[in-house]
C-alpha cells in the first residue's frame, strides 16, 4: 500500500480514503457506466471547472473508512515560500474594474462573474501531501478535507495531486435524500471579538454580498427542482465561520424523483454553480476562459459515488496542486463579481482566502 493515498475525503460526513487506482476515466460518463455494468463498486476523483476538459475520476484499488484522518506526521518543507503572483495584484484590480464594467451594462446579459487569481509557491524540500492535509484540518476543523489523484486526466497530471481544505459541499446523497450547502458572500474573519463580530453582522446586512448569494441560489433551484421533489431552500442565508472567513450560506435539502439518479449525476447538474462560475453560465464560464485561462481542477469538485448512487462531492476551492516532485504548488483564490463590486475589496477578499492552504503549506504570512 503506497504511504499516500490516491483519494481522501474527510468532514463532517465521515473519512473515505481511497489507495492506488485500478481504473481511471477521463469522460466521467465512462465513470458512470462503469458503476451500471458492476465493472466499479466505487468511483472517486475530481472534476474540472470546465466539465468538457478530462477529468480525474478513477476506482481505486481499495477504499477505507476510518473514523478519522490517520495520524500523519504534520512537518513543513525547508524554505516554503511565495515565488509568484498570477496576475500581479494591479492586474487582478483591472480585470475586475473590466468585468464591473460589463456587469453595469444591460446589454451583455452579465449578472456575476467568479474571477480568481494564483499564487505559485516554492519549496526547497518536498511537501508530503499527508502533512498538508493534517495542517489543513488543524487550520479549520468545520471545512472538508480532500485530496484527488489527477493522473487519470492524463499525462501533462501525471504524479500530480490536488488537495485543499474546502468549506462548501456540493451535493450529498445518502438514499434518497439529497443535501447542498452553497456558499457565497464572504468578510474576513478577526482575532478581536469585537471586530470579528461586527464583520459578520455587516456581511449579513450586505446588499452586494445578498445578492451575490441569492444568484447562486436561484441557479441551484433551477438545477434541482426537475430532478427533487420536496425542495426546501432556507429563505434566509446563515452565516457560517472558518478560521479565517465569515460565509453567507443556505441549506438545501431534497428527495430524488427517480431513484436512478446517482451523486454524480446531481454533481454534474449542478457543476459549476454560480458560487465559482457566474450568472448566466455560458456567460461567466467564457468570460473566465477569455480572462484567466484555463483554470484546471480549481473551482471544480471532488468527491465519490459508489454503486447505490450515493456519494459527497465538495466544490475545490481553498486547494493548491502539487506538482509530482512535491516542491512547486499552485493555488487559486477567487471572488464573484456583481455591478457593485470594487475591486480593492474584491483583491482583498482574495488575499484572505489565500490564508487556509498558505497555511496548509506552511507558508509563513
Amino acid at each position: 500500500m503506497s504511504a499516500e493515498p490516491s483519494f481522501v475525503l474527510a468532514g463532517s460526513g465521515g473519512v473515505v480514503l481511497g489507495d492506488g487506482i485500478a481504473a481511471g476515466y477521463r469522460d466521467p460518463a465512462e465513470a458512470a457506466a462503469a458503476l451500471r455494468r458492476g465493472d466499479a463498486r466505487i468511483i472517486m476523483g475530481a472534476l474540472p471547472f470546465d466539465i468538457t476538459a478530462p477529468a480525474a475520476l478513477y476506482t481505486p484499488r481499495s477504499v477505507r473508512r476510518p473514523a478519522a484522518l490517520p495520524d500523519w506526521p504534520t512537518g513543513t518543507p525547508t524554505g516554503a515560500r511565495i515565488h509568484r503572483m498570477l496576475p500581479g495584484a494591479q492586474t487582478h484590480r483591472d480585470r475586475v474594474a473590466a468585468a464591473v464594467a460589463r456587469l453595469r451594462d444591460p446589454s451583455t446579459g452579465l449578472q456575476k462573474v467568479v474571477l480568481a487569481r494564483a499564487l505559485e509557491v516554492t519549496a526547497e524540500t518536498p511537501w508530503s501531501a499527508t502533512s498538508v492535509l493534517r495542517r489543513l484540518a488543524a487550520v479549520d476543523s468545520s471545512a472538508y478535507v480532500f485530496l484527488a489523484d489527477l493522473g487519470s486526466a492524463g499525462p501533462a497530471y501525471a504524479g500530480t495531486v490536488l488537495l485543499g481544505a474546502s468549506p462548501e459541499l456540493l451535493v450529498d446523497r445518502d438514499g434518497d435524500r439529497v443535501r447542498c450547502a452553497p456558499f457565497a458572500g464572504s468578510a474576513p474573519r478577526s482575532a478581536d471579538p469585537d471586530v470579528d463580530a461586527a464583520n459578520g453582522a455587516a456581511l449579513a446586512a450586505s446588499g452586494k454580498n445578498r445578492h451575490e448569494h441569492q444568484l447562486v441560489i436561484d441557479v441551484m433551484r433551477d438545477a434541482l427542482e426537475p430532478l427533487c421533489a420536496d425542495l426546501e431552500i432556507a429563505p434566509e442565508p446563515r452565516l457560517h465561520r472558518t478560521g479565517a472567513l465569515w460565509h453567507l450560506g443556505t441549506p438545501i435539502t431534497g428527495r430524488l424523483r427517480e431513484t436512478s439518479t446517482t451523486a454524480l449525476n446531481l454533481a454534474l447538474a449542478l457543476h459549476p454553480t454560480p458560487a465559482v462560475g457566474g450568472v448566466p453560465t455560458n456567460a461567466a464560464t467564457e468570460l473566465i476562459a477569455e480572462v484567466e485561462g484555463d483554470r484546471g481542477f480549481y473551482a471544480g469538485a471532488v468527491g465519490w459515488c459508489d454503486d447505490r448512487g450515493d456519494g459527497r462531492w465538495v466544490v475545490s476551492i481553498r486547494c493548491a496542486q502539487l506538482s509530482a516532485d512535491r516542491r512547486t504548488a499552485l493555488a487559486h483564490s477567487g471572488g464573484g463579481i456583481v455591478a457593485e463590486s470594487d475591486p480593492g475589496d474584491e483583491l482583498d477578499e482574495t488575499t484572505t482566502k489565500f490564508r487556509t492552504i498558505l497555511s496548509g503549506l506552511g507558508v509563513a504570512e
